[in-house]
C-alpha cells in the first residue's frame, strides 16, 4: 500500500493506494493551521473505513507548502509539491503543455512542453482559495453561492485579484453603489485569471493542453469558464484535480513502516517550544481590572425610554464592513444604537432601522440626520438624510466630547485607520492608510476564522497568555507564514492571539502613522473604531506608546455619534428624512450601464428609489449626475492633455517615412521635442493614444514582473498597438539622465523610466518583426547626443546626414521649451483667477505620465468637482531653487516635487497632493520628505496612491478629508 500526504496552506489531502495502485481511500479537511490534529483525525479515518489496515506495512510520503517542517520532525520523507504534481500528471494526462493549480494560499503555474518550468507565488495570496473565502465572506454568501450567480452577470467590474485588502477596497463601493452580486461575484474570478496570468505567467504564453488543478479550480465552474475565456482555449479539470499533489506524493512513496508506527508517531507528536516571545499584556486578573475600571469612566449615557416625546437626532456610520446608528435625544443620550454588517447592502439595514424606530418611539420627532462613510452619497440619496460629512468630521466631533483637548485622534476599523492631529482645535494633519490592513479589525477577523474561532472568543483568550508571539509588524500574507511556522515551534492559540494585537498596534504606529517616538503622538489621545473594543489591543496600544488614552465606551459608534451631534448643530426647521409611509412603500431598482458622456465609458451603477430620487455611482466625473460637462478652465491636466493631442495629430511631408513612439513614462514631456525632431527629418510620427484598461489587457500577456508600477505595464499594451501599424521603426531608447533643471544634486530618471525599453525588447518576441530603436541616448549632452543620434538613425534612415540631425535637434529644444512655457503661463493663469475667486488651489503632483487617464483614473476631475482649481508640480517648481532635503535629492521628477512643495509652503491658498504609483520604490524616500517640507510650513500632506485598480471612493474621502480640515482651519485663522 501508499499513502500520499498533500499538507498545504490551508487543507490536507490524503491519498491510499492498493498494491495495484487503485485508489481505495481519498479525503480533503481542513486543517485550521492545526495540522497534526486534523492528520490524526485523517489516519482515524483511514482505519474507520479500512480496519485491518493497523497490521499492514505502508509506503508513506508527504508533501505540500506546510508539509516540509512536519514531515521532518515525524520522520517521514519529503516529496516536493512541485515534482509531484508533475509525476501524477505525466501517469495520468500524458499530452500536458500547462498545468494551472491553485490551491487555498498557493498557486503555480507547470509548463512542461519544451522542458519543465515553474512559476510560483511568493509572498502573496491573492487570486487563490484564500481570495475566494474573503470575498464570499464579504458578499456575505458561500463559494458555492457565488459560483451561481456568476453563471448569469451581465458586466465586468475591475477588480483587485492580487491582495484580499485591495479587493475589498475596490468591492465595497460597487456593493455601496448598488452593483449586483452576480457582476461582482463574475468580476472577481476575472480578476483571478487577470492575476494569474500577469502575476505568474509573467510573459510566458499559456497555450497548448491546459490542466486545471487544486480546490478552487475543481469546486468553481465559473472560474474555470474565466479561465478559458481569457485564454481563448478549453482547458480540462480531470478527475481527481483535487488530489494530483497527493498522487504523485504516493507514486513516489519509497520508504516503507508499519501503519501502526505511523498512527503512533503523529499521536504522540508534541511540536517543541521554541519561538521568540514577548511580555504578556496583563500580569494577573487584578491587574486586568484596573485597566477595565480606567476606561469604564470614560461614557456616554444610553438611555431606554419608548415614551420619549421630543426631537431627536439621528447619525449613521456606513464603513467598509459594517453601519453603524446612533439616535440622540435632546440631551446627547443615546435612545437607539445600532452596530452590524453591512451584509453588502447597507440601503436595507438602515432602512429597516429608521422604520422600527418609528414604531417604537412614536411621540418621537427625528428632526435632523446626517450620515458618514462609504455610504454615504447612496444613503443619503436612497432615504433624503438631511446632511452628508465626511468622516474625518464625525470623528473629530465625537470625540471633542469625550475629552475636549484632544490633539490625536486614532480610529481603526474594519478595513480602515483614521489618524488625525489636532493643533488649536483644528485638524492639522490627516494619516488614512493607504491599502493595507495589516493594522485593521480585519486583519485580526481573518486570522480568527483560519484558527476556527470568533473574534470575541479569540481576543479573549489572549489577554491573559503568558509568552505572547512576537510577531512584528508584517503584512497579513507574510503573517500566515509567521503564526505556521510560530506553531510548528509550539505556540498554544491564546500565545499566538496576544501576539497578533500587538501587531495591530505596532503596524498602525510604524506604518501607516510612522511614529519614531511616541511623544509625536500627542498628550490627549483617542481611541475609537471597533476595533478598539478588543481590550488586547487596547493594552498593546497603551504599553507600546507607554502611556493612557481614552477609550469611549461607544468606541465602535463613534462615527455614527459624531454624525448626530453634527445633524443637531446643524438642524434645520424640518427634516427631509423619509417618513414611516415612505418607507412602507420603498422601493430600490438597479441598473448597470456604460456613460456615453467621453471616453472613459465609465462602467455606472443607477440606483433608483422612486418619487424622483436616484443615485449614480461608478463616475469620475459629475456629468452623469449633472447632465453638465465639466470646464476645464482650471484644470491644467485636461490643459496638458489637450496640448499632447495636438502634438499627436501634428502632420508632417513624411519623405522619409513612419516611426512609432509609445505614449509612455518619459515621452508624455519628451512628446514635444521629439516630434518636432522627427518632423525636421521628414520622418512622421504615429504616436499611440492616452491608455485604457482595455490596452493594458492586450499586453498583460508579455508583462514579466507582477511588482512593476502600473505605467510600466501599460507600455507593453502601447507597443502591442504600434505593431498592429505600418511603421519604419519603433522609437523608444533608453535614457538614464532627464534634462538637468538645476534643482536637484543630479538629474537621473528613475530606473524604470530609463531602462524600461530594455524589457520590452527582452520579453515581447514581435518586436523582432520590426527594427526597435532602444540605445542609450543622452539628450542632457546636446553635441554627445547630435552625434550618436545620427549614428543610430543611420541604421534605419541611411541618407540621413549630421547636418540634418543639428537641426532636428534644435527644432525640438525649442519646441521642448515652448511646451514647459505654455505650461508655466496657464498654471500661473489658474493660479490669479483661483486667488481673485477665492477657491483653493491644489497642486496635483507626480510624474508626467500621471496626466494619463487610465492612470490617475479621473482624480483630477474628482479634485474640480470638489471645488478647487488644478495645477501641476511642473508648472511652478520654476519658482523655487534647489530646496535643501534631508535625502540625495538626483531624481529629475523629484527635485520638481521637493520644489513645488517648497511654493506651496509660501502661498496660503495652495496645497498639494502627492500622487504615487503603487510599486515605485523611489517614491517611499519622496513621501517622507515631501511631508517634512509641507509640515515645515504648516501644511497638510495627502497622498493618493493609484495603480490597475483604484478605489474612487476611498479617494473621494481622503480628498474630502482634506478641504473640511482646510475649510475648518480658515474659521480659526
Amino acid at each position: 500500500m501508499k499513502l500520499g500526504i498533500d499538507i498545504g496552506s490551508t487543507t490536507i489531502k490524503c491519498i491510499l493506494f492498493n498494491e495495484s495502485n487503485e485508489i481505495i481511500y481519498k479525503n480533503y479537511r481542513r486543517h485550521f493551521s492545526k495540522i497534526n490534529d486534523a492528520l490524526f483525525e485523517e489516519l482515524k479515518s483511514i482505519v474507520s473505513d479500512h480496519p485491518t489496515i493497523m497490521d499492514c506495512e505502508i509506503y508513506t510520503a508527504i508533501s505540500g507548502s506546510a508539509g516540509m517542517g512536519y514531515a521532518e520532525s515525524i520522520q517521514l520523507p519529503f516529496v516536493q509539491e512541485v515534482y509531484a504534481t508533475k509525476i501524477a500528471v505525466n501517469e495520468y494526462l500524458k499530452d500536458t503543455d500547462v498545468v494551472i493549480e491553485l490551491g487555498g494560499e498557493d498557486a503555480k503555474i507547470l509548463f512542461l512542453s519544451n522542458g519543465l518550468e515553474v512559476r510560483m507565488n511568493g509572498s502573496c495570496a491573492g487570486g487563490t482559495g484564500a481570495f475566494i473565502d474573503q470575498m464570499a465572506t464579504l458578499l456575505n454568501i458561500s463559494p458555492e453561492e457565488m459560483n451561481e450567480l456568476a453563471k448569469n452577470y451581465s458586466k465586468i467590474y475591475s477588480v483587485a485579484s492580487r491582495c484580499g485588502v485591495f479587493a475589498k477596497s475596490d468591492i465595497q463601493p460597487l456593493l455601496n453603489q448598488g452593483a449586483q452580486k452576480n457582476d461582482i461575484s463574475a468580476s472577481i474570478f476575472y480578476a483571478m485569471v487577470n492575476q494569474t496570468i500577469a502575476g505568474l505567467a509573467q510573459g510566458r504564453e499559456l497555450k497548448g493542453n491546459i490542466v486545471y488543478l487544486g480546490g478552487p479550480l475543481t469546486f468553481l465552474s465559473e472560474l474555470r469558464n474565466a479561465f478559458d475565456k481569457v485564454l481563448k482555449v478549453k482547458g480540462n479539470c480531470p478527475d481527481n484535480a483535487l488530489y494530483f499533489v497527493a498522487l504523485g506524493t504516493a507514486l513516489m512513496a519509497n520508504e516503507c513502516n508499519s501503519f501502526s508506527e505511523l498512527y503512533k508517531r503523529v499521536e504522540e507528536y508534541v511540536a517543541p517550544i521554541n519561538y521568540v516571545s514577548t511580555r504578556p499584556l496583563f500580569v494577573d486578573e487584578e491587574d486586568y481590572q484596573k485597566f477595565i475600571s480606567r476606561h469604564n469612566q470614560n461614557k456616554v449615557n444610553s438611555i431606554v425610554n419608548k415614551d420619549y416625546a421630543g426631537n431627536v437626532y439621528l447619525g449613521i456610520d456606513a464603513g467598509s464592513t459594517t453601519v453603524k446608528m446612533a439616535i440622540l435625544d435632546q440631551d446627547e443620550n443615546i435612545l437607539v444604537s445600532s452596530y452590524q454588517s453591512n451584509q453588502g447592502s447597507p440601503v436595507y439595514i438602515v432602512k429597516n432601522f429608521i422604520e422600527k424606530f418609528y414604531h417604537e418611539y412614536p411621540n418621537a420627532i427625528i428632526k435632523a440626520s446626517a450620515v458618514t462613510g462609504y455610504g454615504e452619497e447612496m444613503l443619503r440619496h436612497a432615504l433624503s438624510l438631511d446632511f452628508g460629512i465626511v468622516e474625518t468630521i464625525a470623528h473629530f466631533k465625537a470625540a471633542k466630547k469625550f475629552n475636549p483637548n484632544v490633539d490625536f485622534i486614532i480610529d481603526i476599523g474594519g478595513q480602515d485607520i483614521k489618524c488625525f492631529k489636532v493643533v488649536n482645535g483644528v485638524i492639522d494633519d490627516i494619516f488614512l492608510n493607504e491599502a493595507c490592513s495589516s493594522g485593521c479589525g480585519s486583519f485580526l477577523q481573518s486570522f480568527a476564522e483560519v484558527l476556527g474561532y470568533s473574534i470575541e472568543d479569540f481576543a479573549k483568550i489572549g489577554l491573559f497568555a503568558k509568552n505572547p508571539v512576537d510577531l512584528g509588524s508584517r503584512c497579513t500574507v507574510f503573517m500566515n507564514s509567521s503564526i505556521k511556522q510560530a506553531q510548528k515551534e509550539g505556540a498554544t492559540v491564546d500565545n499566538i492571539s496576544a501576539g497578533l494585537s500587538m501587531s495591530v498596534v505596532k503596524n498602525a504606529l510604524y506604518k501607516v502613522i510612522r511614529i519614531t517616538n511616541a511623544n509625536d503622538l500627542g498628550k490627549n489621545i483617542v481611541v475609537q473604531g471597533g476595533t478598539f473594543y478588543n481590550d488586547a489591543v487596547l493594552r498593546a496600544f497603551e504599553l507600546e506608546i507607554g502611556g493612557h488614552v481614552v477609550r469611549p465606551n461607544i468606541s465602535g459608534l463613534m462615527g455614527a455619534y459624531g454624525a448626530a451631534l453634527y445633524a443637531k448643530q446643524n438642524q434645520k426647521e424640518h427634516s427631509s428624512i423619509l417618513t414611516l409611509e415612505q418607507l412602507v412603500d420603498f422601493k430600490h431598482d438597479v441598473q448597470s450601464i456604460n456613460c456615453q458622456g467621453c471616453n472613459n465609458h465609465c462602467a455606472l451603477t443607477v440606483n433608483t428609489f422612486g418619487e424622483g430620487r436616484k443615485y449614480i455611482g461608478g463616475n469620475r466625473c459629475e456629468k452623469p449626475i449633472t447632465n453638465l460637462t465639466q470646464s476645464s478652465d482650471l484644470n491644467l491636466y485636461e490643459y496638458k492633455r489637450q496640448l499632447l493631442q495636438e502634438y499627436r495629430n501634428k502632420k508632417t511631408n513624411a519623405s522619409r517615412g513612419k516611426i512609432g513612439i509609445p505614449m509612455v513614462l518619459n515621452m508624455f514631456e519628451l512628446l514635444p521635442f521629439w516630434t518636432s525632431f522627427f518632423d525636421a527629418l521628414g520622418i512622421q510620427s504615429e504616436i499611440t493614444d492616452f491608455s485604457t484598461h482595455l490596452l493594458y489587457l492586450k499586453g498583460q500577456h508579455t508583462i514579466p514582473s507582477d511588482t512593476a508600477c502600473y505605467p510600466a505595464k501599460l507600455v507593453h499594451g502601447h507597443i502591442e498597438e504600434l505593431l498592429k501599424k505600418d511603421l519604419d521603426a519603433i522609437f523608444y531608447p533608453c535614457m538614464t539622465y532627464n534634462i538637468n533643471e538645476h534643482l536637484g544634486d543630479n538629474h537621473y530618471n528613475c530606473p524604470v523610466v530609463a531602462y524600461y525599453p530594455e524589457v520590452i525588447q527582452a520579453n515581447m518576441t514581435e518586436m523582432k518583426k520590426i527594427p526597435f530603436i532602444y540605445d542609450y541616448i543622452g539628450i542632457h549632452r546636446p553635441k554627445d547626443f547630435t552625434k550618436k543620434m545620427t549614428q543610430i538613425l543611420r541604421n534605419t534612415f541611411n541618407d540621413i546626414t549630421h547636418k540634418e540631425v543639428e537641426k532636428a535637434v534644435q527644432a525640438g529644444f525649442d519646441e521642448y521649451r515652448n511646451f514647459f512655457k505654455k505650461i508655466r503661463i496657464k498654471g500661473n493663469e489658474i493660479i490669479n483667477s483661483a486667488n481673485k475667486n477665492n477657491m483653493p488651489i491644489i497642486v496635483l503632483a507626480g510624474r508626467p505620465y500621471h496626466i494619463d487617464p487610465e492612470i490617475n483614473h479621473g482624480i483630477d476631475k474628482l479634485i474640480l468637482s470638489c471645488g478647487a482649481a488644478i495645477v501641476s508640480e511642473d508648472s511652478i517648481s520654476h519658482l523655487s531653487k534647489k530646496v535643501e532635503t534631508t535625502v540625495l535629492n538626483q531624481w529629475t521628477y523629484h527635485s520638481r516635487l521637493y520644489a513645488a512643495a517648497d511654493v506651496v509652503t509660501k502661498e496660503k491658498n495652495m496645497n498639494l497632493i502627492q500622487l504615487v504609483s503603487f510599486g515605485c520604490g523611489v517614491d517611499a524616500i519622496t513621501a517622507d520628505e515631501v511631508r517634512l517640507l509641507l509640515n515645515k510650513g504648516n501644511k497638510i500632506y495627502t497622498q493618493i496612491k493609484i495603480d490597475e485598480i483604484t478605489n474612487l471612493g476611498a479617494v473621494k474621502i481622503r480628498l474630502r478629508s482634506l478641504f473640511a480640515a482646510l475649510k475648518d482651519g480658515e474659521k480659526h485663522d
